[in-house]
């Protein structure tokens, strides 16, 4: 469950489909819940077998944002990790190592070096600058630790990788002696797509409502669902307009919490769903929802890609890359993060022409499949790393 999940599940069955062996070392299964999934409560787990092996270890769960129970869930599992990956980990070619957490780092490079491979160090939010963003750390020495963490491990990758072209740029500026290169993120074309929509769910989804905006996701700070909620709160004039939201995360009690104090009608929290059932349940909904609380320098919800791809209206609540994205595709409208008269407009605006939230669908799937397809981006990355040569 997850973006960075999907999106580097997907590398791991590219590499094996290529010929590669691969081998994966990841946490117990834990998340959005903050507990462990039915099945998983050990210390480790070995799945597969063969030319692709999937190896879970321990950790905190937590679902807290109290920087104590944070911090004891991440180094939890930088420690079991390393125990783990020295025990079970065979001579590897390439280690890529994910981040964040940034304290992962820590783990990575040791074992890169224990197991003799090329470091490959993933950059999918700016951390320690995301977490300053959001407010989560503040000035001190906390901060100070983070950030040569951060430098130790541009430095020492063989190659370093970024999400978006502003966290290339960002981390090239600051570190001109680095390898970076640019892998995006992605949508799988074939799953997620127009013609995955269901009449039936539709009809779940509406309600006898004529338009729904859907938010399907995880329900946590970053994305700042507050804001919809108080976008909802302006349209309670709208019986025609219903605006639901999928998903769990540590902020889903707050909200619901919120909306019953609000009195909102026209607000649905459900359950959510298995990622093999998020296609058809995005492809049901009229307008597909990409809130952030505030920018984050680089970051580009993957959301946006899922409602493009399946040919749905975007609201993105965003600024930066993630805006000129949807701007230069045509496949949505983006207001402010945070302006809840901006965004209760823009859905009134979609909700009211049915002929314009066709034509953005069209041209948000166009976009999808002719630049954000994930299969043509995986490729792209294998192929450099096979080019390039052993240090």
């Amino acid at each position: 469950m997850g973006a960075p999940q999907a999106r580097l599940s997907a590398l791991a069955t590219q590499l094996a489909r290529r010929g590669h062996r691969v081998v994966v070392l990841t946490a117990l299964p834990n998340y959005p819940l903050g507990r462990f999934y039915p099945g998983y409560r050990a210390l480790w787990r070995c799945e597969g077998d063969g030319d692709f092996r999937i190896f879970r270890t321990w950790l905190y769960p937590t679902q807290s944002f109290r920087p104590a129970k944070r911090l004891a869930s991440y180094f939890s599992f930088v420690v079991s990790a390393a125990l783990a990956g020295a025990a079970v980990m065979p001579r590897l070619d390439w280690l890529i190592t994910e981040s964040p957490p940034l304290f992962l780092g820590i783990t990575g490079y040791w074992l890169s070096r224990l197991k003799k491979a090329r470091w490959v160090f993933n950059v999918s939010d700016l951390w320690p600058k995301s977490a300053v963003e959001l407010g989560a750390v503040g000035e001190g020495l906390w901060l100070r630790m983070a950030e040569q963490l951060e430098a130790f491990c541009y430095r020492k990758a063989r190659v370093v990788t970024g999400q978006s072209g502003e966290i290339v740029a960002d981390i090239a500026r600051r570190f001109p002696g680095v390898t970076i290169w640019k892998w995006p993120n992605g949508v799988d074309t074939e799953h997620f797509a127009p013609g995955r929509r269901s009449e039936s769910l539709v009809r779940e989804l509406r309600k006898g409502a004529r338009c729904v905006a859907l938010y399907a996701g995880l329900h946590g700070m970053a994305q700042g669902l507050g804001q919809v909620l108080e976008a909802a709160g302006r349209l309670g004039d709208r019986e025609d307009l219903r605006i639901v939201l999928v998903g769990d995360g540590p902020e889903k009690p707050r909200l619901i919490e919120q909306a019953r104090q609000m009195g909102l009608r026209n607000v649905a929290f459900l359950d959510a769903v298995p990622r093999d059932r998020a296609p058809e349940v995005i492809a049901s909904a009229d307008i597909a929802l990409a809130p952030l609380r505030r920018r984050l320098w680089g970051a580009v919800p993957s959301k946006i890609y899922e409602g493009m791809a399946s040919g749905v209206p975007v609201v993105l609540c965003g600024e930066g890359e993630a805006a000129q994205i949807i701007e230069t595709a045509g496949a949505g409208l983006v207001v402010p993060p945070g302006d809840s008269g901006a965004l209760a407009e823009a859905l009134r605006v979609l909700a009211d022409d049915p002929a314009l939230r066709e034509r953005l669908g069209r041209a948000g799937r166009k976009a999808a499949v002719e630049l954000f397809d994930r299969q043509k981006i995986n490729d792209h990355l294998i192929s450099r790393l096979e080019q390039l040569p052993a240090c």
